[in-house]
């Protein structure tokens, strides 16, 4: 596991319990400004690796989950075809700190206040390890998806335009 003097975040906490080895990354002058681009550039990592984690909601008022390589766009209609819904529209950025305890720039799939079903992008399972926030603007956690997987259920789909 990682050990640095930074404070844990909840991800990490659960990734504690969970046992599990990550990497703590951490681009101390990141902004909610920042792209995710920007943010992977600034920590030498493959944008390809690094995942941003999105949250939708469907008509019925239900809660989904999404992560995307950070420079791809998420395809609602392929999105809710992944989770058998018939349309979803992206969560309104005022909505997600309630929501989840995160906030844009700053939101893991790992620690929310309540889990909601879980999409990762099928290109995942290309690598080794991936990259997602911490659950704090410019603090990422690398990990695998089998020690994700520990933390939170998921599937993995071809999610993005």
């Amino acid at each position: 596991m990682a050990k640095d003097k930074t404070e844990k975040t909840n991800a990490m906490r659960i990734l504690d319990r969970c046992k599990v080895q990550y990497i703590h990354r951490c681009w101390e002058n990141a902004t909610s400004e920042n792209t995710g681009v920007e943010l992977a550039t600034a920590l030498g990592q493959d944008p390809k690796q690094v995942f941003k984690t999105l949250v939708t909601v469907s008509k019925s008022g239900c809660y989904y989950v999404f992560m995307i390589p950070v420079q791809e766009t998420l395809d609602l209609k392929k999105a809710a075809s992944a989770v058998n819904e018939k349309a979803l529209s992206m969560l309104k950025s005022k909505e997600l700190l309630p929501l989840t305890g995160y906030v844009h720039g700053g939101c893991s799939p790992i620690g929310m206040k309540k889990q909601f079903p879980t999409v990762i992008h099928k290109t995942a399972a290309e690598f080794d390890t991936i990259l997602f926030s911490a659950g704090k603007i410019g603090h990422q956690l690398e990990t695998s998806l089998s020690a994700l997987g520990c933390a939170i259920k998921f599937s993995l789909e071809d999610i993005i335009v």
